[in-house]
């Protein structure tokens, strides 16, 4: 698997459990839903994303789109 596919499952995952954690514990939740959507757009306005570097600190393979 590479950052590319890593990054979209990290961040889907995210975003899923605290859409369920929002439902059944508190709403606030929510905040971290939009930290990772708002995340999401910059890095695909300015390539830049942690979790790609962390990842590739890690040594996982880049994909396309963070080479």
């Amino acid at each position: 698997m590479n950052i590319d596919k890593l990054v979209n499952a990290m961040a889907g995952t995210f975003i899923l459990v605290t859409l369920f954690l929002s439902q059944i514990h508190s709403s606030y939740w929510l905040l971290f839903t939009a930290f990772v959507g708002a995340n999401l757009i910059q890095a695909s306005f300015t390539g830049f994303c942690p979790a790609a570097k962390l990842f590739k600190m890690f040594g996982v393979k880049p994909g396309k789109a963070f080479e």
